[in-house]
């Protein structure tokens, strides 16, 4: 069977492809191998204005042209790639090959043997994936969580007058209101997107145990510790000073774990909202054509939250795995990074793919005050706690036992019963008239 969108194994490369096809210009293997080739040359045109000795000759009108080669990679280069592993089997040693064999036409033979000179393929690896990381979060992902973010303002803003019941342990609480509680998720995104700026895109670059042992036995009067710092540093990534053959990934664990708190914090608003809507809060808009249920013609169902919740679970489930895998190596390294680092574009797709639902079930709410406010009426019984903190500040005694010992009766509590309650308490008219006006509706704080 051909690979198609159908016969595709993932589903984000075959249902929801369109939806992130995007991503692959950066975590595919073509990305993958077009990020190792601009490491490669941007390391040999570092060599050269270094200069080496033996490059110091070398035309600096052939930069651009080294550089197209990444600037302008295509499908047939990868492939090109690929047949060259087939005989290496080693994909970073067929990066180099394929760079030498593109550069022959360049006049450059005679250095040639510095293209990949002293470096292991975790020089390379370890610089190539940190640097399309940045890339795809600054260009692909972090917009779609800023533009869930913006859109969560914008309800918070459309909502901020209307009160609501609040409910802790699933029961009748202190009304709030809808807009504020919007803000709590805003706020918690926020601090996380905040938290992404803080964490270095951490890359390794020093030879094959990281002591730049080839290097320094070759050329040993240049400070290759500083030349690395400043190549990673051009790169705009930041150099690990101690490494073994490979980076320690604990910055990229850091950057994952705050990746799966953000999906956390999303998989908290999905099930409330999805909850809200289980209480009649919001309802959906309706599109035309569309089947809630293959049996129920009435239903309509919050299928994009659903969505949005179950994809961020996977992708929650791969950042943890590869954040608590990746840091560990034995000794100066094994291969486990390897295959698993492979996977690091997986959980993003699914993100995407999360946020996006997300977007799309938020922009289809509508508010449903009548069923907000009649649920408000159905539980006069919550301004009970306004009552007996007024009651405490007055020296009543034990006010909290006396709106106990109201509430919590078989008798349902409405507006008549708390009038009732206020017309016998031993108070001044002014407090009374105090406690009158407190309501649900009006009883929702700061």
């Amino acid at each position: 069977m051909q690979l198609s969108a159908l016969s595709a194994i993932s589903p984000i490369d075959g249902r929801y492809r369109r939806q992130v096809q995007s991503l692959a210009s950066y975590f595919s293997e073509w990305g993958l191998i077009r990020y190792r080739i601009r490491v490669e040359i941007e390391y040999f045109i570092d060599l050269c204005e270094l200069p080496l000795p033996q490059l110091k000759d070398i035309d600096r009108e052939v930069f651009p042209k080294l550089r197209t080669l990444y600037e302008n990679f295509s499908e047939a280069d990868a492939l090109r790639i690929k047949e060259i592993e087939r005989e290496t089997n080693h994909d970073v040693k067929a990066v180099e090959y394929f760079i030498k064999e593109k550069l022959a036409d360049l006049n450059i033979a005679d250095y040639l043997e510095f293209i990949h000179f002293g470096l292991t393929s975790q020089d390379v690896n370890n610089t190539a994936t940190p640097l399309l990381l940045s890339d795809a979060l600054e260009m692909e992902v972090e917009p779609q969580y800023r533009e869930v973010f913006i859109k969560l303002q914008e309800l918070a803003e459309q909502w901020k007058t209307v009160p609501m019941l609040a409910r802790t342990h699933g029961q009748p609480a202190s009304p709030t209101r809808l807009g504020k509680e919007i803000l709590v998720f805003c706020e918690r995104i926020e601090k996380q997107l905040y938290l992404l700026t803080d964490i270095p895109a951490a890359a390794k670059f020093g030879g094959a145990t990281g002591n730049f042992n080839a290097h320094n036995i070759a050329y040993p009067d240049i400070d290759w510790n500083g030349f690395g710092n400043k190549f990673v540093q051009k790169l705009g990534l930041e150099r690990s000073q101690h490494t073994t053959q490979i980076e320690h990934y604990d910055m990229l664990a850091a950057t994952l774990d705050t990746f799966k708190r953000l999906n956390t914090i999303l998989i908290d608003l999905n099930r409330d909202i999805w909850t809200y809507i289980s209480m009649n809060y919001f309802k959906q808009q309706i599109k035309a054509g569309e089947v809630g249920s293959s049996a129920m013609p009435h239903k309509v169902n919050p299928i994009d939250f659903e969505n949005s919740e179950g994809n961020l679970g996977i992708a929650n489930a791969l950042f943890e795995h590869l954040s608590a895998k990746l840091p560990i190596s034995r000794l100066q390294r094994d291969l486990t990074d390897s295959t698993v680092l492979r996977n690091l574009g997986v959980p993003f797709a699914h993100s995407i793919i999360a946020l996006k639902s997300l977007l799309k079930g938020l922009g289809k709410l509508q508010l449903n005050e009548a069923a907000i406010q009649a649920d408000l009426e159905e539980n006069w019984a919550v301004v009970a706690e306004g009552i007996q903190t007024i009651l405490r500040r007055e020296g009543y005694p034990k006010p909290y036992e006396a709106l106990k010992d109201l509430t919590r009766t078989n008798e349902k509590i409405t507006a008549d019963t708390i009038a009732r309650f206020i017309d016998g308490l031993n108070v001044s008219e002014n407090v009374k008239a105090e406690l009158r006006a407190i309501t649900p509706y009006s009883y929702t704080g700061i």
